[in-house]
């Protein structure tokens, strides 16, 4: 297509060079409570090991290989008020006997990475996604966000989650797909809302696997019920996400993210900062060293820059367009739910109904924050089930029914 270009992951030696140096001359932490675990945060001894591990056993090299193995493109898209920004994004058409390509019947699927997750997570979901078996078959566009990993980073302020929408939005359009729909979880799940709620006559559907609803309206004929200890529990993740322990670096980056800048800038604190949401946020998931670093590499090495994501979190909180409230309200487009018991903040059953028309949900046994990672085959099955024959939003997308 017309300015869509391949694009290959190449990070420069310099680059390396300088990460490694960085390393060598890290000047890492001494101090740790005795028997404390991470109740304070990555220990010490954590950080000690992963670093040593960082400098003599990890390869990026061998890590960008794989992740070249992928269709990657790039791309300039016009977002109204900031000029045109560099688009990195995965194109993963399905290669389906029923066809595939814009012209094809694979159901468009955009996936909207969240912080601190990139579109990393949307690759272990891949094979599951390209129909057969008498499965829907889609074609998968998965962008680096602005601000993140190979996509341009934004210098003027006010780029809330409205642009957010409408740059991933301009993107399926330029590839030709005038209908959609769309996946996310974290940021993912706020700028879809977003996009559903701008663009309803493009965006046909929503699954998520977030849910970050707020209450109904309790009256005597409908009132509040009785919660399940799941339920509870996960009030309590949400109470202490948004006002408790876990919101240090919410509150950091949604108000002075500039400060935390050049914290950012140093490849160690990069990696304890993003670490403790990988381990805390994930259910009991076996992370390996290689994993937690390229998730931090993409971080690292991202072309705004490792500490430009964290404007994200101001911008979006201080946006006057797409507010929590308006992400939060009924919006009449199909919605699917996948409730994962380790979400950092997943609202009761009896509020669901409040985000717009249920179309499928499922609740699972095992799972958290990072639920395309961790498990990327529930992601994948609901998806298909979903949008599948016999599914609440079988045939949403005119003429992109997946078979």
């Amino acid at each position: 297509m017309v300015g869509i270009e391949k694009y290959t992951i190449n990070v420069p030696e310099a680059k390396l060079q300088k990460l490694k140096q960085k390393l060598e001359l890290a000047d890492l932490p001494e101090h740790e409570i005795e028997g404390a675990g991470w109740k304070y945060g990555v220990p010490a001894s954590e950080t000690k090991r992963l670093v040593s591990y960082w400098l003599t056993n990890y390869s990026w090299r061998s890590q960008e290989a794989t992740l070249n193995k992928l269709p990657h493109f790039k791309t300039k898209i016009a977002v109204d008020g900031f000029g045109e920004l560099g688009v990195h994004f995965l194109h993963q058409e399905s290669e389906s006997e029923n066809g595939s390509g814009s012209s094809g019947k694979s159901i468009p699927l955009l996936f909207v990475h969240g912080w601190p997750g990139s579109f990393l997570e949307v690759t272990r979901m891949l094979g599951g996604l390209g129909g057969g078996d008498g499965k829907p078959a889609f074609n998968v566009v998965a962008p680096s966000l602005p601000n993140y990993c190979f996509s341009d980073g934004v210098r003027k302020p006010g780029f809330e989650l409205k642009q957010y929408a409408e740059t991933c939005h301009k993107l399926m359009l330029k590839l030709g797909y005038k209908q959609y729909v769309v996946q996310g979880g974290d940021w993912g799940f706020m700028i879809s809302r977003a996009i559903i709620h701008l663009y309803p006559e493009s965006c046909k559907a929503m699954h998520t696997n977030w849910i970050f609803a707020s209450p109904p309206a309790w009256t005597a004929e409908n009132p509040e019920p009785e919660y399940s200890d799941r339920e509870k529990a996960a009030l309590a993740r949400g109470q202490d996400w948004w006002a408790g322990d876990g919101r240090g670096y919410l509150a950091i980056q949604g108000t002075k993210p500039a400060t935390i800048a050049a914290a950012h800038r140093e490849p160690v604190a990069l990696l304890t900062w993003i670490y403790e949401k990988l381990i805390g946020w994930s259910d009991s998931y076996a992370w390996t060293d290689d994993e937690v670093l390229t998730w931090v590499s993409l971080y690292y090495f991202s072309d705004a820059g490792p500490e430009a994501s964290s404007y994200h979190y101001y911008e979006a909180l201080h946006g006057s367009v797409i507010t929590v409230s308006v992400v939060q309200s009924y919006i009449d487009i199909p919605l699917g739910l996948a409730d994962f018991p380790v979400e950092i903040s997943n609202a009761p059953k009896a509020w669901w109904g409040t985000l717009g028309p249920i179309v499928f949900s499922k609740s699972y046994n095992k799972g958290g924050h990072f639920a395309g990672w961790e498990r990327p085959q529930d992601i994948a099955d609901g998806l298909c089930e979903m949008f599948g024959k016999g599914g609440g939003a079988y045939g949403v997308v005119e003429g992109r029914s997946g078979y």
